[in-house]
């Protein structure tokens, strides 16, 4: 089964990205950083989703990814199926944080309990077809919505979503332009997905 072991994001100032994602987010090796200035304007047609156990620990590491620098794009809130938040990292990139539960079970932690990157895709059936091609397993799918792959025991899990939708559901315009400034390591690279998005070999992933 293919598995994704990590994200490389590309980042302006690699020194100040590592200082956020540690302080903030705690991430080690699943979220990796390269230095890069290639152009990019507004939304760059993904977000990475940190899903955890409740609400308490939404609350920790949005309030930890603020204190670090994050912008609040969408207040943590209940909603029909639980509870989260949007952030935007100093580099631009957008991450929700949420849980399935609507109540607490225990004391207030930063536990991550799985990551998941949603790219926002113009024409989600022909992506599906794509990937399934390259050899990802389709898990649910939704018609031309939504489709979420089975990555095993990969730390990274992967979704596909219509682009204008994932803008709405993190409050920003979906128009936007350049470098998606990420790179996806996994056994099942490397290629150039229809939307631009970059894969290559787990092994030729580096941070700097």
């Amino acid at each position: 089964m293919t598995s994704i072991e990590s994200v490389t994001l590309e980042v302006a100032d690699s020194t100040a990205a590592n200082r956020f994602y540690t302080t903030a987010f705690g991430l080690g090796s699943q979220i990796l950083l390269r230095a890069s200035e290639a152009p990019t304007t507004g939304f760059r047609g993904f977000t990475l989703s940190l899903v955890v156990s409740q609400p308490a620990n939404v609350n920790a590491l949005i309030d930890a990814a603020v204190d670090a620098g994050a912008a609040t794009l969408k207040p943590a809130a209940k909603s029909l199926w639980g509870y989260g938040g949007v952030v935007q990292a100093p580099d631009g990139t957008i991450w929700q944080i949420a849980s399935s539960s609507k109540k607490d079970t225990g004391p207030a932690t930063r536990q991550i309990d799985e990551i998941v990157l949603l790219l926002g895709i113009e024409d989600v059936k022909a992506s599906k077809q794509f990937y399934v091609e390259h050899g990802l397993a389709v898990a649910k799918s939704f018609g031309s919505r939504y489709v979420e792959f089975a990555t095993g025991s990969g730390p990274v899990k992967l979704a596909l979503y219509k682009r204008r939708a994932l803008a709405k559901v993190v409050g920003v315009s979906p128009d936007g332009t350049g470098s998606h400034r990420l790179t996806i390591g996994s056994d099942a690279g490397p290629f150039t997905d229809p939307d631009g998005f970059a894969w290559t070999t787990a092994s030729q992933t580096a941070t700097l």
